[in-house]
């Protein structure tokens, strides 16, 4: 009996081993037979990939996209295209000579592309159209040697130019600023400038990286010249050539029309300009710099001594004293072979 009972419990305990084995068996086979269907196959992968790559290529062409079409492209188009920032032709600094004997005919003669006072280059479209503004009376020999080196000058930048005289008739003070808001408003009545030079007839410029074209903000072209070691003038100063758009210019009503006599206007209008909260900009020392002609002082442009006066008063009176009252006799417009001149009187 006792054998009996041992032989049954023996294959119990096989019997049970073999269960237990059977089940361990069956736990492992279902887990990786689970783990298998989560793994996916390799073509899966492949195409998956795939799609990622193809919706990261398409994203990175439409920010490409988005990039090109908000990018600041020219408002025109030219056949030949624009001129670079940068003309090719410029020289650098230049030592300027001046000769006594000069003439008009000999400087025409120099500057065959220049009609009618306006010249454009021909190879490209200019960057900016630009208007020089030069006020003027009794200074022809001056004018002279101005325009023999300042055709040249522009035309190396590649500017669509024209230059400007505006020249007072009478006997009366000569008033600088009125003349060159003259000018402004003459200037526009044939053109649709995008900028204007304020210019000195004295002062001539060494240096043609000195670029007349105008900035974001109004520009000063002359940070020294000879008679003054090249430095600047005084903290401020505003005067002898000086750019503004026709944006800048008409938002500070353009210049006083009460300087009668030397001094005061350059001031005026820089007043005016941080009055807007406009800034001035300058060139480099090295680069804007001028030679001037040297002259005593004109008859009928003695030192106004009413400008400190009026200098306090500019809050107060360049909304209506400018662009905007501006009234002058129009006697001639004359269409020059080297400029555009305009006899006014007031």
């Amino acid at each position: 009996l006792n054998l009996y009972v041992f032989h049954v419990f023996y294959k119990f305990k096989v019997l049970l081993l073999v269960t237990l084995c059977l089940m361990v068996l069956w736990a492992t086979f279902s887990y990786f037979v689970d783990s298998g269907q989560a793994i996916p196959k390799p073509e899966r992968v492949v195409e998956d990939f795939r799609k990622v790559t193809s919706m990261e290529e398409e994203e990175d062409s439409q920010k490409e996209e988005k990039i090109k079409l908000t990018a600041e492209v020219p408002a025109t188009k030219s056949p030949q295209g624009h001129c670079p920032a940068l003309s090719p032709y410029l020289r650098g600094a230049s030592k300027l000579t001046f000769k006594p004997s000069l003439t008009l005919e000999e400087v025409q003669k120099e500057n065959p592309q220049v009609a009618k006072g306006r010249y454009h280059p021909t190879e490209c479209s200019a960057l900016q159209h630009v208007a020089i503004l030069i006020p003027h009376r009794n200074r022809e020999r001056h004018l002279l040697y101005l325009l023999e080196h300042l055709h040249p000058f522009l035309q190396r930048q590649q500017l669509d130019y024209g230059i400007y005289i505006i020249h007072q008739a009478g006997s009366t003070k000569f008033n600088r600023a009125k003349l060159l808001n003259v000018g402004y408003l003459e200037a526009l009545k044939e053109e649709n400038w995008d900028c204007f030079i304020f210019h000195d007839v004295d002062l001539v410029p060494e240096n043609d990286f000195n670029i007349y074209m105008c900035d974001r903000q109004p520009k000063h072209l002359v940070v020294g010249r000879n008679n003054t070691g090249y430095r600047l003038r005084y903290q401020g100063y505003f005067g002898g050539v000086t750019a503004l758009t026709r944006d800048q210019f008409s938002k500070v009503n353009g210049f006083s029309n009460n300087y009668w006599g030397w001094g005061g206007e350059d001031d005026d209008l820089r007043i005016r300009v941080e009055m807007q909260k406009m800034r001035v900009m300058r060139p480099s020392a090295d680069i804007a710099r001028y030679t001037m002609i040297f002259h005593n002082r004109d008859r009928g442009n003695e030192e106004n001594k009413e400008r400190m006066k009026l200098l306090r008063q500019v809050p107060r009176t360049w909304r209506t004293d400018g662009l905007n009252s501006c009234s002058y006799k129009l006697l001639s417009v004359e269409h020059n072979p080297l400029y555009i001149n305009i006899t006014v009187d007031f």
